[in-house]
C-alpha cells in the first residue's frame, strides 16, 4: 500500500436481484465495517437512472464518493431475515426474495480459505477469470475519489424468487440482472444471487 493511504474492510453479503419491470437492485448487508453494521441499496431503473438509498449522511457520502449515481436518498434501510430469504424495506422500496442453495461457483469459492480469498492479492489474481466467467463482474478495479477496490467472495447462493415495489410500482417477478448495473467498475452476477464478501477499499488518508 502506498504512503498516505488507508484501507477499510466491509464484511457482509451483497444481493443482486433483477425484475421483469426492468428494475435491478443491489443490496449491501454489512455486518462489520468501520462504522458498525448497516445496509444500503443501489438501484437502477429501466431508463438507466441510478439511485442510492443510504441510512445516514456518513454512509451516503462514502458510497457516493466510491460509486456513481444520478440520485442519492437518505432514508431508513431495513434488511431482515424471513423463513426463506430476506425482506428489504425502505420508504421507497419493498423487496422480498427467496434464497436457495449454494451455486456451483459458491461451492468452489468455499474451497479457498477465507484468509486467502479475501486478500487483495488473491482478488487481483482471479480478476481475469471473473471477467470471463461472469459478464460484468470484476474483483478489483479503481473507483471514484482516487480509490481502489477489491471484492473477496467466500460463498454464493442463488435467489429463486422475488417480489416487491419501487416507489409504488410493482417490480414484477424475478429476472436476471441484465443489463449489468452501472454503479462502478463491477456489477453483480447476471444470475440473481447472494454473495458473502469482504470488500476492501483503499483511499487517500483524511
Amino acid at each position: 500500500m502506498r504512503p498516505g493511504r488507508v484501507r477499510e474492510r466491509f464484511t457482509g453479503r451483497i444481493a443482486g436481484v433483477g425484475s421483469t419491470s426492468g428494475v435491478r437492485v443491489v443490496v449491501g448487508r454489512w455486518d462489520a465495517s468501520p462504522w458498525g453494521g448497516f445496509a444500503d441499496v443501489m438501484l437502477e431503473d429501466p431508463s438507466g437512472h441510478r439511485v442510492l438509498l443510504a441510512p445516514t449522511e456518513r454512509v451516503r457520502d462514502f458510497v457516493a464518493a466510491t460509486y456513481s449515481f444520478d440520485e442519492q436518498v437518505i432514508e431508513p434501510v431495513s434488511v431482515t431475515d424471513t423463513p426463506d430469504g430476506w425482506q428489504v424495506t425502505t420508504p421507497s422500496l419493498s423487496l422480498r426474495f427467496v434464497v436457495g442453495g449454494r451455486t456451483p461457483l459458491g461451492a468452489a469459492l468455499g474451497l479457498v480459505p477465507a484468509r486467502i480469498a479475501t486478500s487483495p492479492a488473491w482478488c487481483g489474481l482471479v480478476d481475469p477469470v471473473a471477467r470471463v466467467v461472469m459478464r460484468g463482474v470484476r474483483t478489483r478495479g479503481t473507483a471514484g475519489g482516487d480509490r481502489r477496490e477489491w471484492y473477496g467472495a467466500t460463498s454464493m447462493s442463488s435467489v429463486t424468487a422475488a417480489s416487491g415495489s419501487w416507489r409504488g410500482t410493482d417490480l414484477g417477478r424475478l429476472a436476471p440482472v441484465d443489463p449489468p448495473c452501472r454503479f462502478g467498475f463491477s456489477s453483480t452476477p447476471k444470475r440473481p444471487s447472494v454473495t458473502s464478501v469482504v470488500t476492501t477499499i483503499e483511499r487517500p488518508a483524511d
